[in-house]
């Protein structure tokens, strides 16, 4: 049995624009590109739907990190490995392991 084939989003870009140009019906490109028509049709509506997105404000933004968080998260994260060790430490004799 075949594994499905990963495109990237650099083709599935090309083959939505192909198929908004409406130069070539969509069983024509679905031949070119050897891809199933319905694939053409949900890259064709993604791309349609995210489009607008484009054109935002300020483009992509990046998640802000908050440097004082993640010190708070890496001392808890230290902690309760420190209160694991422990604990695996003194259940021991009870678990025989």
């Amino acid at each position: 049995m075949s594994k499905r084939k990963q495109h990237s989003p650099e083709f599935k870009a090309k083959v939505a624009l192909a198929a908004l140009k409406g130069e070539q019906t969509v069983a024509e490109l679905a031949s070119r590109f050897g891809v199933h028509p319905t694939m053409i049709h949900s890259w064709k509506r993604a791309l349609l739907e995210g489009a607008s997105g484009v054109f935002e404000r300020g483009g992509a933004k990046k998640p802000e990190i908050d440097e004082e968080r993640v010190k708070e998260l890496h001392a808890k994260i230290g902690e309760l490995a420190v209160a694991n060790d422990f604990l695996s430490r003194k259940l021991k004799p009870w678990t025989g392991k």
